[in-house]
């Protein structure tokens, strides 16, 4: 088969990991980092990159792959002329963990937890000694050092709601920097650190093309993807509520 996969930046070493990996074609489309932050306009781009896909006729895909879980609805509303498929969960960390039941069995027992991978970690906005001290030079530079300091404290305020920085081990190129980058993380922000396994047989199913219902949502050619108000955080499809 011939795939697409879009998906954002953040998994880009992943993607291309399992993409060399796959007995299929599979074309990736990186998108900017941080989307999920915007869902409208992370609805509006994803849009925009399905109709490029819409547009290659010469050698048309068999289906288009979206790294992407819910993420705050953005997906919601996506829809193309041939069969889209999604992994069923809230966000790529699903991807990077290789299910549902593992992110939930972390969640559960390690309350607060910040999640850390290559794509993250390279991103540079993860709560860090670097992060902290470059706002701080910013805002001081733009209001004076004392209401920078105020600013500091309001913007950092959420920090205190974590106690976890977890590192995400696929064991790619590079892995032990990374570790010992988020564990400065964990010692500057007081957190505990962590580093559990990563898991590409979610992603891998995903691009290998083993489209199970259970792992991930099929969407027909035509129908689109919306959230399932009954189950708050589930994407099912529009017409057939799969």
């Amino acid at each position: 088969m011939r795939l697409k996969l879009i998906v954002c930046k953040v998994l880009q070493k992943e993607s291309y990991f399992c993409a060399a990996r796959s007995r299929n074609t599979v074309d990736i489309h990186l998108m900017p980092q941080g989307l999920h932050n915007e869902p409208d306009k992370l609805r509006t781009q994803l849009i925009e990159a399905v109709k490029s896909v819409r547009d290659i006729q010469d050698r048309p895909y068999d289906a288009l792959l979206l790294g992407y879980g819910l993420c705050s609805n953005g997906i919601v509303g996506v829809s193309a002329s041939i069969p889209v498929i999604a992994p069923r969960g809230h966000d790529c960390i699903t991807l990077l963990l290789g299910s549902r039941k593992r992110y939930q069995d972390y969640f559960d027992s390690h309350r607060g937890v910040y999640w850390y991978s290559p794509g993250w970690i390279e991103d540079g906005k993860q709560p860090s000694q670097e992060r902290f001290e470059e706002t701080l030079r910013e805002y001081t530079e733009k209001y004076g050092a004392d209401n920078a300091a105020y600013l500091m404290e309001m913007q950092e305020g959420w920090m205190k709601e974590y106690s976890w920085a977890t590192y995400i081990d696929w064991d790619l190129p590079g892995s032990d920097e990374y570790k010992k980058y988020t564990r400065r993380c964990a010692e500057f922000l007081k957190w505990n650190y962590d580093e559990v396994p990563g898991d590409p047989g979610l992603m891998q199913r995903m691009l290998d093309g083993r489209w199970d219902s259970g792992e991930f949502l099929i969407v027909p050619p035509g129908q689109s993807i919306a959230q399932d108000l009954t189950n708050p955080g589930i994407i099912c499809c529009k017409d057939c509520q799969a």
